[in-house]
């Protein structure tokens, strides 16, 4: 993971690359309340059969990087984080091989939902690759998703 350029609560960093984010392989450079930037280096391990990113890795870092801005800000309001209810994705240009950077960045934050909005660009062409939306919830009780230390299995 590359270094943040905000500092983070702990709440949220011990999360960032634990499980599905590490195993995609999204970098985190930059998390703040309004915006979120990462990037994914593309492998062979992203590619769906006839060679193209698998739509299921744009849906990935969608989700990811609006759920990482959404649970900052959350936990900057008090709150003990937020999770994704609803990742809308569109794939807009075909991505064989280069570096996807993602930017997320909050439509709407309201006092019990979250609306927020991303885009996915080639890095060889700066051409967008990918948008999306995701609406999210925001948590005052860490018990309603099991809590935030998830023990691996």
């Amino acid at each position: 993971m590359r270094s943040i350029a905000h500092q983070q609560p702990p709440e949220l960093e011990q999360d960032l690359n634990y499980g599905f984010n590490g195993e995609v392989g999204l970098e985190f450079e930059e998390i703040a309340p309004d915006l979120v930037v990462a990037s994914l280096g593309i492998t062979s391990k992203h590619q769906q059969p006839y060679g193209l990113v698998h739509g299921g890795v744009y849906c990935t870092v969608i989700e990811a990087t609006a759920s990482v801005g959404a649970a900052y800000w959350a936990i900057t309001q008090g709150l003990v984080g937020a999770v994704g209810v609803s990742n809308t994705t569109d794939f807009l240009r075909p991505v064989r091989s280069d570096r996807l950077s993602i930017e997320a960045t909050p439509i709407h934050r309201g006092r019990r939902q979250q609306l927020w909005q991303v885009t996915v660009t080639r890095d060889s062409d700066g051409k967008l690759a990918a948008r999306g939306q995701v609406r999210l919830q925001n948590l005052d009780n860490a018990q309603a998703v099991g809590g935030l230390d998830p023990t691996p299995s």
